[in-house]
């Protein structure tokens, strides 16, 4: 079973590591899109919809499963502490509770991606929203 810490340490915390890099990068990419962008340059309201809201799904998607990817790792070792205890044949609570700990790490991480993702989000939709806004107010 010690492919299962394994999995946990540097499957579940490694892609939850990964899932906030791609989170910080898109967000980087999308807040430089809406800085230079020109909203004359856009014609047609649907294509500067699909302009504006490019790659904020991903955001979406990393921000909400996020959670159940940590508690997949909690999960993971809550079961790897039962199967360490009946192995063992003995209960010390010590032990217990520094594997609990450890466990729990995996849904720290899987918020501490999640909470940053969801106010990325939120923001770079509501500043796609007033481009829109705008856009439609000089077009109207």
């Amino acid at each position: 079973m010690d492919w299962l810490k394994s999995v946990i340490e540097y499957g579940i915390v490694g892609l939850l590591g990964c899932l906030s890099v791609v989170v910080v990068a898109i967000a980087i990419e999308r807040y430089r899109f809406f800085k230079g962008l020109c909203l004359g340059d856009f014609q047609d309201r649907r294509i500067l919809e699909l302009s504006l809201t490019r790659r904020l799904h991903f955001i979406a998607t990393i921000g909400s499963n996020a959670p159940y990817i940590g508690l997949l790792g909690t999960v993971l070792g809550i079961m790897l502490i039962f199967y360490s205890m009946g192995q063992e044949g003995m209960v010390d609570s010590a032990r217990i509770m520094i594997g609990l700990a450890l466990s729990l790490k995996a849904t720290a991480a899987g918020l501490l991606v999640a909470i940053p993702a969801v106010v990325l989000y939120n923001l770079l939709l509501r500043r796609a929203k007033e481009l829109l806004l705008t856009w439609e107010s000089q077009h109207g």
